[in-house]
């Protein structure tokens, strides 16, 4: 699994433990909820950023499961583990050569 996909599924149980977290000082009577919104805003921040830091060490986005590799046309090799997309340019004999305008 890649790191994007990892902090992508983690983004919303740890927005909902942020509030819980705050629910319970708030019911201490620790901290005010609202008085602590910008940590909110705070962690949002933290996530995307590790969100697109793990995107530009993997190199984009990961592929979608099935979805042909944009990169076999430009020469680029697939992913790891996809198989390549390359179909070899049909030789004709000279008796098997179709006729002008029927390919």
């Amino acid at each position: 699994m890649s790191r994007y996909i990892m902090i992508r599924r983690l983004r919303t149980p740890v927005v909902v433990l942020l509030l819980g977290a705050l629910a319970l000082l708030h019911q201490m009577g620790v901290l005010s909820i609202w008085k602590s919104w910008p940590l909110l805003l705070i962690l949002w921040g933290v996530i995307l950023l590790a969100e697109r830091a793990a995107l530009a060490i993997e190199g984009g986005y990961p592929p979608y499961p099935g979805a042909p590799d944009p990169r076999t046309a430009t020469g680029i090799p697939p992913y790891p583990g996809q198989p390549a997309a390359y179909v070899p340019p049909q030789q004709w004999d000279s008796g098997d050569k179709p006729e002008e305008g029927q390919l």
